[in-house]
């Protein structure tokens, strides 16, 4: 069994950065997808940002573009997700998730929905003031 751990959340004001951090742990940890949704209050969770690491390609939300970043350190089983120039609509609980890596996809539609993922972290608050 896969467990994710996500850190790094807090608040921040507008115009400020902060990086989310998921490390993976468990006796084997085999993933060809890794990615980070967010979820408001009343909505739905939504997609952020993911990275086909079979093909080292990353995507992301139209609203993040040019704002994060997603990274990943093998050696340390840890994702990273950059966050600069926060806005007060970005303010959500963030979740890290990652596919058990038994079927290969490629494709971007399958790494922006989140049905596709098999282990999912606990969730981290980031709240943006104006």
């Amino acid at each position: 069994q896969v467990q994710l751990v996500e850190s790094g959340g807090g608040l921040v004001q507008a115009g400020g950065s902060l990086r989310l951090s998921c490390t993976a742990s468990g006796r084997t940890f085999r993933t060809s997808a890794m990615g980070w949704f967010r979820q408001a209050p009343g909505k739905e969770r939504e997609f952020v940002a993911a990275h086909n690491l079979r093909e080292d390609i990353t995507y992301y939300a139209d609203g993040v573009k040019g704002r994060f970043t997603i990274s990943r350190d093998n050696a340390k089983n840890t994702m990273y997700l950059q966050m600069n120039s926060l806005q007060p609509e970005d303010t959500a609980v963030y979740y890290c998730a990652a596919d058990d890596g038994s079927t290969y996809y490629s494709g971007a539609y399958y790494y922006t929905t989140h049905g596709m993922y098999d282990y999912w972290g606990q969730g981290t608050q980031v709240t943006v003031s104006s």
